[in-house]
């Protein structure tokens, strides 16, 4: 019978569950991890199409305002001049900036919300732990052998 209830408190009922497993911890954690890295990834993609967009436009605006331009638009190269395809540019690149800045908002809101389930389950990194327990480790080597002190963490490499 404790092993019935045990399968019926993991399943996806609606009554309160009890707390996850390490393993499934630790897959939340690196599944947030992840999101957070292809939102940092999007974010330095579209700065570079930035940065693009830039070059571009101060090249334009040195240039002839009747001048013949060709834009590449949904894979079809189009003739225009460049009084046309300049003001378009400079609207993509204001829409471009507006989308940065929502990718590094919910960046920073993933930031958060990792912080928060760090804490929440006691999550330690293998290269953090090496950094902030230098100290501590060489002191409980002397005094107790190298034994730890709290073991309900999770240890995440």
């Amino acid at each position: 019978m404790a092993a019935n209830s045990s399968n019926s408190t993991s399943g996806k009922s609606g009554g309160k569950q009890s707390a996850p497993s390490a393993e499934q911890v630790v897959a939340t954690f690196q599944r947030m991890r992840q999101e957070q890295r292809s939102m940092a990834s999007k974010a330095a993609e579209f700065e570079m199409e930035i940065n693009e967009h830039s070059l571009v436009i101060d090249t334009l605006k040195e240039v002839d305002p009747s001048r013949k331009c060709f834009r590449l638009v949904g894979g079809v190269l189009v003739e225009r001049t460049v009084k046309e395809v300049l003001p378009a540019l400079e609207n993509n690149k204001e829409q471009i900036t507006k989308i940065v800045e929502s990718v590094n908002t919910q960046m920073q809101a993933k930031g958060r919300e990792l912080t928060e389930y760090r804490e929440r389950y006691n999550i330690r990194l293998v290269g953090e732990d090496d950094k902030q327990g230098k100290a501590d480790a060489s002191q409980a080597k002397e005094s107790e052998g190298g034994g730890s002190k709290g073991g309900a963490g999770v240890l995440v490499s």
